[in-house]
């Protein structure tokens, strides 16, 4: 084991000492992350996002899934619909946008190119460099999470802090850890010895380890993470997400994440209006579903009653200064915005779920251990 371990290393030193384009083609090199220009001023807000089942329609639960995504061109995949125009919405002056995925660097290209043609721009790309692992040896690396995903957003944050951010993940990993993880780490609830607990159970290298420890040191503490969406990719139940507080809110579509980033104030209603057009422009939405989604978010007191109103309310003046002009296709609007009123008005009173606080302190570590069963009983069962 010890003269392979060395053959490795000295493999991966060799590969290291390419030109830098070379190794970056080949996936072995990736381009530090881009760092804010000498006296720019701070995002106000940084929005950080997943790819795969986040922003992409992707399947990688069988070999055959994986070698499908592999030889996709960048035409040939596909956003989920509203994901775009959402992206757009939040490519605000004073925003950044964050891109961390578990895809392998070898995908950058065709990755890069795909966001190229849907029109998104971004201030930071970040793969997973798997083909180092696997030179490496590390091979428990190339489905473990949490030690990848987590001190790549803390070097994001150390370089370009921001007084709000806001994470989009989904339910086929860990992110809904992972996330409130490093928002309890940012908002300085988690200690040093808590993390190295996680980290131990979350099965990371030592020498990974004590790297994400000396960054957690680094990380520019405030309560700075108010919002994370989970795209319910798998259709997950969203009562299993309750106990990780008001603050991550389970979604089945990106007019649900548009709401309530309305009810945030991150968006106008003309933007939330862009979202809902995209879906329904994609075929696989209808008026109906989007009502059906209104009163899914406002029962679950993710969105106010009186949020949903107003929206309906400033959606019918944006419409009037041409928010929908030359939609011929879609019915007149007081039409639209009277039937979603009335969806409203179906619903009785419910509780603002943000008005109820978390019932505890999370326990990363007794949550760490039963991702890893989840994830062992879905392989056992032939599921991914």
């Amino acid at each position: 084991m010890g003269s392979t371990g060395r053959g490795t290393r000295s493999l991966v030193r060799r590969l290291s000492g390419l030109p830098f384009r070379i190794g970056e083609r080949i996936g072995l090199l990736e381009p530090p992350p881009p760092s804010l220009a000498p006296g720019a001023r701070l995002p106000k807000h940084t929005f950080r996002w997943d790819l795969d089942k986040t922003y992409l329609r992707t399947e990688f639960d069988s070999i055959k899934d994986l070698a499908k995504s592999a030889i996709e061109t960048a035409a040939d995949k596909r956003a989920f619909p509203g994901a775009t125009a959402l992206l757009r919405a939040l490519r605000q002056e004073g925003n950044r946008i964050c891109i961390v995925s578990g895809s392998p660097t070898q995908m950058r290209q065709v990755l890069a190119a795909k966001l190229a043609l849907d029109g998104v721009e971004y201030d930071e790309f970040v793969l997973k460099n798997n083909l180092k692992n696997i030179l490496r040896g590390r091979f428990r690396a190339l489905r473990a999470q949490i030690p990848y995903k987590l001190p790549a957003m803390m070097l994001s944050r150390i370089a370009a802090p921001a007084e709000a951010e806001t994470l989009f993940g989904d339910d086929a990993e860990a992110d809904a850890i992972i996330y409130c993880l490093y928002a309890d780490l940012v908002g300085g609830r988690v200690s040093l010895q808590d993390l190295e607990r996680v980290l131990i159970a979350s099965r990371a290298y030592e020498d990974d380890a004590q790297r994400i420890l000396d960054l957690a040191r680094q990380l520019p503490k405030a309560d700075a993470v108010r919002r994370m969406f989970i795209h319910l990719d798998r259709r997950s139940p969203p009562l299993g997400f309750r106990r990780f507080g008001p603050r991550l809110v389970p979604v089945f579509n990106y007019f649900q994440a548009a709401l309530v980033l309305y009810e945030d104030k991150v968006l106008s209603a003309r933007q939330v209006i862009f979202v809902a057009l995209e879906m329904l422009d994609s075929g696989q939405y209808e008026l109906g579903h989007l009502a059906t989604s209104v009163q899914d978010v406002i029962r679950r007191g993710r969105v106010s009653r009186e949020t949903a109103l107003q929206l309906t309310a400033e959606a019918s003046e944006a419409s009037k200064s041409g928010a929908l002009s030359g939609r011929i296709d879609l019915p007149p609007f007081e039409r639209i915005a009277e039937a979603f009123r009335e969806r409203v008005r179906e619903l009785g009173g419910t509780t603002p779920l943000d008005d109820v606080p978390p019932a505890e302190t999370l326990d990363y570590v007794r949550l760490v251990d039963e991702e890893h069963e989840h994830r062992r009983t879905r392989r056992r069962d032939g599921i991914g």
